[in-house]
């Protein structure tokens, strides 16, 4: 688990087994990987332009929705000034309106035009394709189970249409506030929890810590800095290759990790109206399971 922002880029490996039942770790890597395999709606429809794009004309296109683009915002995990500048891009082509609020003058609500519904009707299939491939590890009643979670989790319509790829990324961004938040009152960073919980499972290189995270050396060597300042982690000489290091936890650093555990867990016990420890284990094997097949 990690704070930074998602790359498409990030090269993943296999599930940590320290961080298989962690549904924050399991959504960011959905996250990404669904990242990889979003279409470009280049030339498809005016002014759309990937899945955040389709996420937002989604959202305003569904029965009954009035959200501010604060609120709007809020559910997809984009902040203010990126916003607005999005909705400024699709008044402009035509596909969303923006009025005042009459409840409060302070904020807009937004509406989906004729042109924007069209636009959404003409980049729909390459999503439904997109989340063909992120879910062809899992069977039919698994995809369908997986995105009832996810719905529920988010205190989605369980009778409004599903997007996976797009109930991930906003799931992802849901749970992991969420976490941080908790953590930021523990005695652990939302930043060194994954990487702790890797480590707590064999010493690996640096190198290694960053492909099983998902994040940057770069990343991750601010990360090992910080624990090894705070003696979590030490780095010692890799006894198969003398010229690299390998890091390893210590107890200061499996006493920090367990505390955190418990927060983490405790966080993700407490998220939405997912049914309890079942619903979240069920939802984790899911994760999981789609992960394997993204080799």
């Amino acid at each position: 688990m990690d704070g930074d922002a998602l790359s498409a880029q990030a090269v993943c490996v296999e599930l940590p087994p320290g961080l298989t039942g962690c549904v924050v770790y399991l959504l960011r890597r959905a996250a990404l990987f669904a990242g990889r395999l979003a279409p470009d709606f280049s030339g498809a429809a005016d002014g759309v332009g990937g899945a955040r794009d389709f996420q937002l004309l989604d959202a305003l296109g569904e029965p009954g929705a009035a959200y501010s683009q604060q609120d709007l915002g809020d559910r997809l995990g984009i902040n203010r000034t990126t916003m607005v500048t999005l909705i400024d891009r699709f008044e402009a082509a035509g596909h969303v309106t923006r009025a005042r609020n009459p409840d409060d003058r302070r904020s807009y609500v937004l509406a989906l035009t004729e042109g924007g519904r069209a636009a959404v009707k003409a980049t729909a299939p390459a999503v439904s394709a997109a989340d063909d491939k992120l879910t062809a590890g899992l069977t039919v009643a698994e995809r369908d189970r997986l995105d009832a979670l996810l719905a529920q989790l988010l205190s989605r319509p369980a009778h409004a249409p599903h997007r996976t790829g797009a109930l991930i990324a906003q799931a992802h961004h849901f749970v992991r506030h969420r976490v941080e938040a908790a953590l930021a009152e523990s005695v652990l960073p939302a930043r060194h929890f994954g990487a702790l919980a890797v480590l707590s499972d064999a010493a690996c290189s640096q190198q290694q810590l960053a492909r099983r995270l998902c994040i940057s050396e770069q990343a991750v060597l601010q990360v090992v800095d910080d624990l090894e300042r705070a003696g979590r982690v030490v780095r010692d000489r890799d006894p198969h290759d003398r010229r690299r290091y390998a890091l390893r936890i210590t107890e200061p650093g499996l006493l920090a990790l367990a505390t955190a555990r418990g927060v983490v867990e405790a966080a993700e016990a407490g998220l939405g109206t997912a049914p309890g420890a079942g619903g979240r284990a069920e939802l984790a094997g899911l994760l999981a399971a789609l992960l394997r097949a993204e080799g």
